[in-house]
């Protein structure tokens, strides 16, 4: 299973990479959205949603509003609004994750609430990574790395934790999650907000408010996970999906993401990171 873990993130991340630094943002912003498509099928999926009919309309919805968001999107203020919703919504989910009892696996029944709570993750997520993209003419590179502070907290949370890893940080949600792991992502965070502060894309980001935003980034993406753990249990389910092999669904990759992406935007356009 490592192996194939392995060998699919290969392959994925050179793709990736290559994806955010050369291509224009109206592509990227193309190949974003049929990404997060992808992740809303698998929603629909944790959300009991299963007739074709149903499941088309809500894609194609969906499908449009990227659409017709892309061009307003050109206006910095409009997207600080909408990432700054987004921040909202992920600090209500903070509070219910916090808050919530070990869910019960779910008849198989559809949840339209849960099919709805896909909006205010997906989009914010897509608007986030295109405001970053065409931000400036180091946009390219601060998606880049933004996606680095992910992958970097990922994994210093996962070896962190599986090495002196003792106490559980959400057992009734994700069993494998410890507090050590949280400190190690912070830790591999405060790394990046080294980084970070030596680059200095934006006059504004000095040490301490690097600091502050890479934590809030990487808290942000323990909440995302943990959300998305929530639906799977709701269902029973291991994964979102089987399409990456070794690493289950599209959501299953991206949903760090989903909430570190609005809540890293919004604080890059507080600090003025916008030319």
């Amino acid at each position: 299973m490592l192996d194939q873990r392995t060998l699919t993130a290969f392959v994925l991340a050179p793709l990736v990479v290559a994806a955010v630094l050369w291509l224009p943002s109206t592509y990227l912003a193309a190949l974003l959205g049929v990404v997060l498509l992808l992740g809303a099928f698998e929603w629909l999926r944790l959300a009991g949603i299963a007739g074709a009919c149903v499941r088309a309309l809500y894609l194609g919805t969906l499908g449009l509003a990227l659409v017709l968001l892309a061009g307003p999107l050109d206006d910095p203020a409009l997207g600080l609004w909408l990432v700054g919703l987004a921040v909202v919504w992920w600090l209500g989910v903070a509070v219910l994750l916090a808050r919530v009892r070990p869910p019960e696996p779910r008849a198989d029944r559809p949840d339209p609430v849960a099919a709805l709570a896909a909006l205010p993750v997906l989009v914010p997520a897509w608007a986030g990574v295109l405001l970053l993209h065409r931000s400036s003419e180091t946009g390219p590179e601060t998606v880049l790395f933004l996606l680095a502070l992910i992958w970097v907290s990922d994994s210093a949370a996962f070896f962190v934790g599986r090495r002196w890893g003792r106490a559980k940080l959400a057992p009734q949600l994700s069993p494998g999650k410890t507090r050590e792991g949280l400190y190690g992502a912070l830790a591999g965070s405060s790394l990046c907000a080294a980084f970070l502060a030596w680059w200095a894309p934006v006059p504004g980001i000095g040490a301490c408010s690097a600091l502050v935003l890479c934590w809030g980034a990487t808290l942000a993406s323990v909440v995302g996970d943990l959300f998305e753990s929530l639906l799977k249990r709701r269902c029973g389910l291991k994964d979102s999906g089987t399409l990456l092999p070794g690493h289950g669904g599209v959501l299953d990759r991206i949903d760090s993401l989903t909430a570190a992406a609005p809540v890293f935007t919004w604080g890059w356009l507080v600090l003025g990171g916008v030319r």
